[in-house]
């Protein structure tokens, strides 16, 4: 009966550690429903094209905003309930901000994007804590979850709009995140595990913003972003202007895209296993990218083939990002107070590339300039994983 017991425990236990992947789920459909709907916000909100640009962008911002002050309240009331209250408040925000008018709506998305901002930060640190012993691998499937709550919600946007209006096809989400609430709820009512006890533990000796380690950590996972959201937002237009592709086809090649991230997140992790030295999968993440880049540049007629190597990149590089800030914090606070640097940071950066390369595009008359420049950002951060992703533990001169 004892041995029973004990089952029955670790497979509860075991559950609830699984739901730190359910919250993934809910951390992009409310950003990701907005761009296909972004036209009819438009018209029915005399937004043009540069305040829908801004819109889609603002939660960026309020990633970059939020994310440095999460590991305050995780420190105040602690890692699941902050999750728990920040669900809350996405659900709230997500459900009313289409049904308040423009101010509302502004409004509402700012608050959107600062409460997916505490997941963000909070639930890699939650995983690395959970499953110390496979983070990598961990990683992968929590951002598999995320790419394939992002895909679902932009698949659903037009046809809840066609059915219904623009404004469910945003609100809807708000449910979603209630659901993951409720699944989150047991992780608050138990006292909160504590990490495993190291020697570096507690808050870091030197500030991560003076940490070389932590810049380079930070700026690779800013040109992952980067270049994720060129694709994100300007992969259809680049098509359509470089390639001749049809704008029906473009939303396949932008599904593609995304699925094949799904693919790269979880693969990936097979190369990022090795305990003190990821280069070899900080590389290999980075690569594809700048071969979709330069696909694009110079044989824009194999759009679909760019597509699959770009998604399968991006999904990979997430996945490497965010492994790398699991491994390179030296301790529970050191690596909750990297993940906001570098999510911060990274956002930012992030929020700026796609108004960058449509102004350069628009000052150039077309998309060459743009893509040669972001190759070269592309190559940066092959070249930051080779230095990040490098060996650091002290060489024994014994």
């Amino acid at each position: 009966m004892a041995v029973s017991t004990e089952r029955v425990t670790w497979e509860r236990s075991s559950l609830i550690t699984a739901t730190a992947f359910v919250v993934a789920l809910s951390l992009r459909p409310a950003l990701t429903a907005v761009g296909p709907v972004l036209p009819r916000i438009g018209v029915d909100l005399h937004l043009g094209e540069a305040a829908q640009g801004l819109l889609g962008t603002l939660p960026l911002l309020a990633f970059a905003v939020a994310s440095p002050l999460v590991h305050l309240a995780a420190r105040r009331f602690g890692m699941e309930r902050a999750v728990f209250v920040s669900l809350l408040v996405l659900a709230v925000s997500s459900a009313l901000r289409p049904y308040t008018g423009s101010a509302g709506l502004w409004i509402g998305t700012g608050v959107v994007g600062a409460a997916i901002a505490v997941g963000n930060v909070l639930v890699p640190v939650i995983i690395k804590r959970d499953y110390a012993a496979h983070v990598s691998r961990a990683t992968g499937i929590y951002t598999a979850f995320i790419t394939g709550g992002a895909a679902i919600a932009s698949i659903l946007a037009v046809p809840i709009a066609d059915a219904v209006d623009w404004r469910l096809s945003l609100a809807v989400w708000g449910g979603l995140a209630v659901l993951v609430a409720v699944i989150w709820l047991p992780r608050t009512l138990a006292p909160e595990p504590a990490p495993a006890a190291t020697a570096e533990d507690g808050p870091p000796p030197v500030s991560v913003w003076r940490q070389p380690m932590a810049w380079m950590v930070t700026a690779f996972m800013g040109l992952q972003s980067t270049s994720f959201y060129l694709f994100v937002n300007w992969l259809p237009t680049i098509e359509i202007s470089t390639g001749g592709v049809s704008e029906r086809a473009t939303g396949v090649h932008l599904f593609v895209f995304q699925v094949f991230g799904l693919i790269g997140g979880l693969t990936i992790p097979l190369l990022l296993k090795h305990a003190t030295d990821q280069r070899a999968g900080l590389m290999t993440a980075s690569t594809p990218i700048l071969i979709a880049l330069l696909g694009l540049l110079l044989a824009p007629h194999l759009a679909i083939v760019w597509a699959v190597i770009g998604g399968l990149g991006q999904g990979a590089g997430l996945v490497a990002a965010l492994t790398l800030i699991s491994l390179r914090g030296r301790g529970h606070h050191e690596t909750t107070q990297l993940s906001g640097m570098a999510q911060a940071v990274g956002y930012t950066l992030a929020a700026a590339g796609p108004v960058v390369a449509g102004y350069l595009t628009q000052a150039t008359g077309g998309w060459s300039t743009t893509l040669i420049v972001f190759a070269v950002l592309a190559a940066t951060q092959l070249t930051l994983g080779c230095l990040a992703g490098r060996d650091t533990r002290p060489t024994n001169t014994n």
